[in-house]
């Protein structure tokens, strides 16, 4: 053979090697993520710690796993659509950060594996057959956000102590709300406060509620949980500055656009532990052997400046016990 065609030759079996590698190489696994909102400054803040999680387990965004984004816009409608959408993609795992898009995951595959984020009890809802050992193809994290209701009832009346009549705004179609208020009730019933429950479903229903029951000058305000409640924030806060009420409400988004105060759980770090769980089971871990993880961390944050503009003098024990105190 002449140098020159076997120089030919060896270049042309170089050049094949590059697609021959790429043929060799695996697909990139697929994560759906199914979510009843809409994506948004909020969704992007947990999303980040939701990566962070990912990062610690080996994985990163568009290096060795794809994340596909289903949002149902808060059309609850929708979840279950997109919910079977994931699963004829084929996509490894699902991530369901709610109880609707959990439970339509659990619905649309007994195969596929899932992680949940729920602040309802998973075995009460259906999600898992107990907390130590879930069974099935779903484990996950539970917020345990219902179950505060009595904790921010007693922060804020520490805040006002001289409150008698507390105006408890609700959404009634949240699945949590419930429970929610009778852990308040009985809460009440102990701190001697009186209850005005103000159930709101919309933007105008909101608008409503403070035009007609804050006239009438409640003590105070506690703002209750949910997905139309926090996405509603800005205009809550807003109303709540002016009319002049203090207000508590269920997380650090609320503190951080105005609002007087928050206590709940570190959605940030409870998303980070999705991301982890999803990654072990990508490297192979089944989901029945995984025990759904309890939220351990809750932050207390104090909107100081908006302490000032209520006329009010935060208590110092409070302040002190405060994880966060914005200025």
């Amino acid at each position: 053979m002449r140098r020159r065609d076997f120089s030919t030759l060896l270049g042309g079996a170089v050049a094949t090697w590059p697609l021959a590698a790429r043929a060799q190489q695996p697909a990139m696994p697929a994560i759906g993520y199914l979510d009843s909102q809409s994506p948004g400054t909020l969704t992007d803040t947990l999303l980040h710690g939701f990566r962070q999680g990912l990062k610690e387990a080996g994985f990163v965004e568009g290096e060795n796993v794809k994340i596909e984004y289903h949002y149902a816009e808060n059309q609850l409608d929708r979840v279950p659509v997109l919910a079977a959408n994931l699963v004829r993609r084929g996509v490894a795992v699902i991530v369901a950060p709610a109880p609707s898009a959990a439970l339509a995951a659990k619905a649309a595959t007994t195969t596929i594996p899932i992680v949940f984020g729920v602040g309802d009890d998973p075995v009460k809802i259906g999600l898992v057959a107990s907390l130590n050992q879930p069974g099935g193809n779903l484990t996950g994290i539970n917020f345990l956000s219902a179950e505060l209701g009595a904790k921010r009832l007693a922060l804020l009346h520490e805040m006002v102590p001289t409150a008698v009549r507390v105006a408890v705004l609700v959404d009634p179609t949240f699945s949590l709300t419930e429970g929610l208020l009778h852990d308040i009730a009985t809460a009440a019933r102990t701190m001697k406060l009186q209850i005005q429950v103000l159930n709101v479903s919309t933007s105008g229903e909101i608008n409503a509620a403070f035009a007609t029951h804050m006239r009438e000058r409640p003590d105070a305000l506690f703002v209750g949980i949910g997905p139309f409640l926090s996405n509603r924030r800005v205009q809550l806060v807003q109303l709540a500055t002016r009319y002049a009420i203090p207000t508590l409400y269920s997380g650090r988004q609320f503190s951080e656009v105005g609002g007087l105060m928050s206590y709940g759980p570190n959605f940030v770090d409870a998303y980070r532990q999705m991301g982890v769980y999803i990654g072990r089971i990508l490297k192979g871990a089944k989901p029945a052997d995984l025990p759904v993880v309890q939220a351990t961390t809750f932050e207390l944050v104090i909107n100081v400046e908006t302490a000032r503009m209520l006329g009010l003098t935060v208590p110092p024990a409070l302040l002190a016990r405060a994880d966060e105190v914005i200025e």
